[in-house]
């Protein structure tokens, strides 16, 4: 394969899963990680692994990893000294409609607040993924995917009560 069939089809790839990309990275904006790094970062990622690509998942579900990784990679790093996201900065990019009902800004601003994994396991199942793709593209087990989405349904009901 020549290198601009390479590149093309990497761009339209990137073009169908915009969406997706930006979703990945709105859950772990912060002051240290804004959107346009997070983004440039997973794309780069993608692009570097693209020729390793093997079709032995769906295009989506490699993507979803490779994006959880990069932007959990680079909380990892974030994590020694205190987070604080303003609200504003969040909500300015933030992907969804205008008309969205408060309530599901709230909840969005609480699973923005859940540890990591917790994070990226409940926008994979708002996704509505299924646990096995969950379990693929997290590299967790069936079980402990369920354990977990359990436990973080219960842990957003009791901060939602607080």
């Amino acid at each position: 394969m020549d290198n601009s069939y390479i590149e093309k089809t990497f761009i339209e790839m990137i073009q169908q899963h915009e969406r997706l990309i930006y979703k990945v990275c709105s859950m772990y904006l912060s002051e240290e990680f804004p959107m346009a790094d997070l983004y440039q970062e997973v794309v780069y990622n993608l692009w570097k692994s693209f020729p390793k690509f093997r079709n032995e998942s769906s295009i989506s579900t490699w993507i979803y990893r490779i994006a959880l990784n990069v932007c959990i990679t680079g909380m990892r790093k974030e994590l020694r000294r205190p987070q604080h996201v303003s609200i504003v900065e969040f909500e300015e990019h933030f992907i969804a409609p205008e008309s969205m009902e408060e309530e599901l800004k709230e909840m969005y601003k609480l699973i923005h607040s859940l540890k990591t994994l917790e994070r990226a396991i409940i926008l994979l199942y708002l996704e509505e993924k299924s646990y096995q793709e969950i379990a693929d593209i997290t590299g967790l087990t069936l079980n402990n995917v369920a354990v977990k989405i359990n436990r973080i349904k219960e842990k957003l009901k009791k901060m939602s009560n607080n």
